[in-house]
């Protein structure tokens, strides 16, 4: 119960936080935005429509994508997610006469990326999204094995695209600007700020480096039976995954063991276990 109730609060903050990036920093500078949300911001501009009501009526094809080839707990996320970020949208719509940055774009597009970022981050570490393209590209993904993040950032530039036409290159500019910064904040919301390191170490004396690593640094090692290629000496491989600040600690211990150790470092995005903290 303890987990539904911090999910669904993850993404109500996630929505409002959102939300009130889009129309203090997006509106008032008229930036562009990816996805469905970007369409409905296009459309706010040329028509004044409300962006929070297209997004809802847009998003009602993508949902029942959600439904039909997802399942209904994929689909109930995705539509409190959407119908969330929506409402907030048009809910929060007064505060953009109110922007803090109004003739500072540069400035307004990197504090929106990290506003941004940490409200959609905070709904992806719940297991949500907004609609859109999160869905498409997760569609794509499934039907033809296609990074699902590739398929966002093409589609998403897809729309900006469509705004240059409309509107003038700064914007667009800015608006790339805005939406790199919300990605890098994003992943890190998800993933965690806790930088971690898988490491291969292929040595003659992996045993005695292993009983080292556990002792010094208190870090479960695993063995993987190894065969060279050209040789087909047969050795253990020794794999670790540390933190950040181990990385130097552990290159000392395997070194001054064996000099002729050979190492290879990994960036770890996700580490759920023992000795790290679960997501």
């Amino acid at each position: 119960m303890k987990k539904y109730a911090l999910q669904y609060t993850m993404i109500v903050c996630g929505a409002l936080i959102s939300a009130i990036s889009c129309n203090l920093f997006l509106i008032p500078n008229h930036f562009l935005s990816g996805g469905i949300t970007g369409i409905a911001i296009i459309l706010h501009y040329l028509f004044g429509l409300p962006i929070g009501m297209q997004n809802i009526v847009f998003n009602i094809p993508i949902l029942y994508i959600a439904y039909h080839f997802f399942g209904k707990r994929y689909f109930f996320n995705t539509i409190l997610g959407t119908f969330l970020y929506s409402l907030f949208i048009d809910l929060t719509s007064f505060l953009t006469p109110y922007t803090p940055l109004h003739n500072n774009p540069m400035l307004s597009a990197i504090v929106a990326g990290v506003i941004s970022g940490i409200g959609f981050g905070l709904i992806l570490r719940a297991n949500a999204n907004t609609g859109g393209a999160d869905v498409v590209a997760a569609l794509i993904r499934k039907l033809y094995s296609y990074n699902i993040g590739t398929m966002i950032f093409a589609l998403n530039c897809l729309i900006v695209l469509c705004g240059l036409c409309l509107f003038n290159f700064e914007v667009a500019i800015y608006t790339l600007i805005y939406m790199y910064i919300m990605g890098e904040v994003d992943n890190r919301i998800v993933t965690g700020f806790n930088k971690r390191k898988s490491i291969m170490i292929v040595s003659d004396k992996s045993g005695e480096i292993a009983e080292h690593i556990m002792h010094e640094l208190g870090r479960g090692v695993t063995f993987i039976e190894g065969e060279g290629g050209y040789t087909h000496t047969k050795k253990r491989i020794l794999y670790v995954v540390i933190t950040l600040t181990q990385l130097s600690k552990i290159k000392e211990i395997a070194l001054k063991i064996d000099s002729k150790a050979f190492f290879i470092i990994a960036n770890a995005s996700e580490v759920n276990g023992k000795g790290f903290s679960y997501n």
